[in-house]
């Protein structure tokens, strides 16, 4: 690693690519314990405790022992703080019964540990295309337990999504994402409710191209999802980073009002725009970025809460 090309050597924001520990590259409970802090960790449900689902094997599918879903206990720069990892590996990262009942009662004792003057945080990593499709309405069902554990929690505590890997957060889990406290995403992260292909097949390619990774990005990416107030800070792919987004999220606090609360920005979002084209910059690393058409309002991408880029946009 100290053999630095002369390429990297004069670009900070290349030096920090070069020595990066990927956030991304780590699996599930290898990101959870990474987050808290060092020898704190502990795991509830864990694979020897053969909590799968009985839906997968019915039907030719190999269940995992955890059912894809890691619940880590432990402290985070000094605070109690519950973690729970998507594994995205598995079945897309998908929400079933057994995972979403794990997810839901982790933030339900989370709750109830608040409740009792045990002051705790939540952080969600979210890596999922949403409700398992083989396990029907009992997947719809987990992840509306899940909403309602989370609504009960953040009122108490903060609870923070993470969306680190390119498969990012879809489907119902984009709810959960969008109810969170706060939402941190990398540079790779990707936050929509219905993914690219699917809109593609239902309202065909000129409604959306699943090809056109550009278009992809500009839509679901980082930068548009920051520089809109849905995402309060991109980071680097890197373990240190993200952990100290994480710290950053949690030390805020509960605020005053959610973005989920905020009805009368949402509905200006959906006001329309004289068709220009804004340019913006990925946090931390000056890359620009141009959006899809239509999204003129947006300013630059700068330094301030989301909560004064959503009353801008």
């Amino acid at each position: 690693m100290s053999d630095i090309p002369a390429s990297v050597a004069g670009r900070p924001e290349l030096q920090a690519l070069w020595h990066r520990h990927s956030f991304v590259e780590l699996d599930a409970r290898a990101r959870a314990f990474s987050l808290l802090d060092e020898d704190t960790g502990q795991e509830y449900c864990d694979p020897f405790d053969r909590i799968e689902s009985p839906w997968l094997e019915p039907q030719g599918l190999v269940p995992e022992s955890d059912d894809g879903l890691v619940v880590v206990k432990g402290l985070l720069a000094g605070e109690p703080c519950v973690v729970i990892g998507i594994e995205g590996a598995f079945q897309g990262g998908s929400i079933g019964e057994v995972s979403g009942a794990k997810a839901a009662c982790a933030l339900q004792l989370a709750a109830r540990d608040a409740r009792t003057g045990q002051p705790i945080s939540a952080v969600l990593l979210l890596e999922t295309g949403g409700v398992r499709l083989q396990e029907g309405t009992l997947g719809l069902n987990a992840v509306a337990e899940i909403l309602s554990a989370l609504l009960e929690l953040r009122g108490m505590g903060p609870v923070i999504g993470v969306v680190a890997g390119p498969l990012g957060s879809y489907g119902g889990m984009s709810i959960v994402a969008g109810l969170c406290t706060r939402v941190v995403l990398t540079h790779e992260g990707r936050l929509g409710f219905n993914g690219a292909q699917v809109i593609e097949s239902e309202a065909g390619i000129a409604e959306f191209d699943s090809s056109d990774h550009a278009l992809i990005w500009s839509v679901n990416g980082p930068a548009q999802r920051y520089a809109t107030g849905l995402a309060d800070a991109v980071v680097l792919d890197d373990v240190p980073a993200v952990r100290q987004a994480v710290i950053t999220a949690v030390a805020a606090g509960v605020p005053e009002h959610h973005r989920s609360e905020e009805l009368d920005v949402l509905a200006a979002r959906l006001s329309p725009n004289d068709g220009g084209q804004a340019r913006f910059s990925l946090p931390g690393l000056g890359i620009p970025v141009a959006p899809s058409p239509g999204q003129d309002s947006l300013a630059a991408s700068h330094p301030g809460s989301a909560q004064q880029r959503r009353a801008e946009s």
